[in-house]
């Protein structure tokens, strides 16, 4: 059977890499925690990232990143967006032209501010790059649960070959030719999954969640159009769909830190009680920076980049938000 490569052994890492498995590709996933390595090969099972879902024996753990790359349909890259760019130059070696790329992770590079496509593209200018999004839970995906994503790529052959990979009774796959729309739609709502997590933290209810949610995707789309983005692409799965499940579901790991933050507790100390990397932090710090350099109105990210990089109290936060000028609700007409 083919083989697929998958860089990380996180709970997202994991849970792709369970469901390969099922499909019938041998997968070898890397990773550089060589206890990490030894114990799922042992137990078959991931028990920091994904506890009680075993791992099916087509699945080969490895420190080893040539062994990993080697051979490969795909290589998935299922490590944070700030790993992406360091583990790239070291597997560039090993990786041939063609085998296509595919990114998982949902943020920004904070140095460069670029979203993943880009820095794959100076990365590995020649080889075939797709981005898999999506309302998707690892902890739904790895067991089974029925779930609809959506692949981006420039080149929709590239997106169909991606889509026939992943594509099963369980995991439902899109295709679309929007990349920057993809990629953004699930980089964005982990900023606005931070602010509804917030708000229940201040123990707001459904009408606070709902405003925000609302108010939220605008802000996304009018700077994703900004950046090169179809206004469309917000509304399907990579916009609404997974702004929606982030935003009220506690495996949501960004709703889980801002409900901690809402709740008094510093970003250090939410981040240490999460234990998992929390994108929409990284993300709100570019996508502010962003919207001051493209000239967009996103008011919500504002207020939550004031909270985690100023100090700005929340309750203040709420009310700054709420007392803003007057204005009409469709004020443009990106969605």
């Amino acid at each position: 059977m083919e083989k697929i490569c998958i860089l990380g052994a996180g709970s997202w890492g994991s849970a792709l890499g369970i469901l390969l498995a099922k499909k019938g590709y041998d997968v070898d996933m890397w990773t550089l925690d060589k206890e990490q390595c030894e114990s799922v090969n042992r137990t078959r099972e991931n028990v920091d990232f994904l506890p009680g879902v075993v791992f099916p024996n087509n699945i080969n753990l490895s420190n080893d990143l040539s062994l990993s790359v080697q051979g490969a349909k795909a290589v998935v890259l299922a490590v944070p967006s700030q790993a992406v760019r360091s583990v790239l130059k070291s597997a560039k070696p090993f990786i041939a032209k063609e085998q296509v790329i595919v990114n998982v992770a949902k943020g920004f590079e904070k140095q460069t501010n670029l979203r993943i496509s880009q820095v794959c593209k100076q990365e590995l200018p020649e080889n075939d790059f797709a981005v898999l999004s999506g309302p998707s839970h690892a902890e739904e995906v790895g067991r089974d649960m029925p779930t609809t994503v959506v692949v981006a790529a420039e080149d929709i052959n590239v997106a169909e070959l991606v889509q026939d990979i992943f594509i099963s009774p369980k995991f439902r796959v899109y295709t679309n030719e929007d990349l920057i729309g993809v990629e953004l739609g699930g980089t964005l709502k982990n900023i606005i999954a931070f602010g509804a997590g917030i708000s229940d933290g201040l123990g707001y209810g459904d009408n606070t969640k709902a405003a925000l949610m609302t108010r939220g995707i605008r802000e996304i789309v009018r700077l994703g159009v900004a950046m090169g983005a179809k206004a469309t692409t917000f509304s399907g799965l990579s916009g609404i769909g997974d702004l929606i499940v982030t935003c009220t579901s506690m495996h949501s790991r960004n709703r889980r830190a801002g409900i901690l933050v809402g709740q008094g507790k510093t970003l250090a100390e939410a981040l240490a009680e999460v234990k998992m990397v929390v994108e929409g932090v990284v993300a709100t710090e570019v996508a502010y920076g962003l919207s001051n350099q493209y000239g967009i109105d996103m008011p919500i990210t504002r207020e939550i980049f004031g909270v985690l990089y100023e100090g700005k109290d929340v309750k203040k936060s709420v009310i700054d938000l709420m007392l803003r000028s007057r204005t009409h609700e469709m004020e443009d007409l990106s969605i």
